[in-house]
């Protein structure tokens, strides 16, 4: 089988793993080959998710790293099995590869953290706020670009819906309740489309008002995802010129406790509703 010329995130992560688990005993890449008994290439490709890794060597990295980690390693199966065509392959050649990443990350992910100042949390946009918002990119987006990003957007939102839908939690600051993208008119239904979503047993929404002051991280947006063990967990962060994901251990650690601690600043969902409907009567 020839090697991959297009690798995914999920891909990307397995074969950090693999590197991580190896590094983790002090192993080096020759070192790990003759353990296994194979070319020492073979264990670069791995880790660098040219090539696909099947459940069995898997199972041996994790013998020959001393891994007893059962549902880490499980995880790490299930990554490697994964043949899902997802829908946003169908943007492949329309749209940056960071896109399909975040759609796949959000597909396979067992729950949602978000934190967002200015903006409302893309999974709960209505369709005139999403266009809205890509209406002030620069440079422009005109015509099927344009069309192609709300389409995307629009079709993630279908995570929430499923039978079976992963845990949404988000903190969002009063700034972005405020932002009148689009007008007052279309401002005053995407909040009333967020008390909607928000009524969702699987959704839950913390306001942090202006009075709350300052508080750890206010600066930043953060995405964080949920996988199979929290190790396997993802933060995914956005800047003008491209999306960063992170994935080490200390990193993870770090965001979820971000997180809680700005959680700890918000006001509960049945405060952070009514606080929403105050400014939605006032818009």
């Amino acid at each position: 089988m020839p090697p991959r010329t297009v690798t995914t995130a999920r891909q990307r992560r397995l074969g950090a793993e693999l590197r991580r688990m190896r590094e983790g005993t002090g192993c080096t890449s020759r070192e790990a080959s003759r353990l296994l008994g194979i070319d020492h290439t073979k264990i670069s490709h791995m880790e660098t998710a040219r090539f696909g890794v099947s459940a069995e060597r898997i199972r041996a990295l994790a013998c020959a790293y001393e891994c007893d980690d059962q549902e880490y390693i499980d995880g790490l199966i299930r990554i490697s099995e994964d043949r899902t065509k997802g829908w946003w392959l169908e943007y492949r050649e329309s749209l940056p590869a960071d896109f399909l990443d975040i759609a796949e990350l959000e597909h396979h992910c067992h729950g949602l953290r978000t934190y967002q100042i200015a903006h409302i949390p893309g999974l709960l946009q209505t369709e005139e706020h999403i266009n809205a918002i890509f209406t002030e990119a620069d440079p422009p987006l005109l015509g099927s670009a344009l069309e192609n990003r709300i389409g995307h957007r629009m079709r993630r939102q279908a995570v929430l819906d499923r039978e079976w839908p992963p845990r949404f939690e988000a903190v969002i600051h009063e700034a972005a309740l405020r932002m009148q993208f689009g007008g007052r008119k279309v401002a005053g239904a995407q909040l009333e489309h967020l008390l909607a979503m928000s009524e969702r047993p699987h959704v839950a929404i913390h306001v942090i008002p202006f009075s709350a002051g300052g508080f750890a991280g206010s600066g930043q947006s953060i995405f964080y995802a949920q996988g199979d063990v929290p190790s396997l967990d993802t933060v995914q962060l956005d800047a003008t010129h491209g999306v960063h994901f992170l994935d080490s251990p200390t990193q993870l650690r770090n965001y979820r406790n971000l997180l809680d601690r700005m959680k700890a600043k918000a006001l509960s969902p049945g405060e952070s509703r009514d606080f929403i409907r105050t400014v939605a009567a006032h818009m």
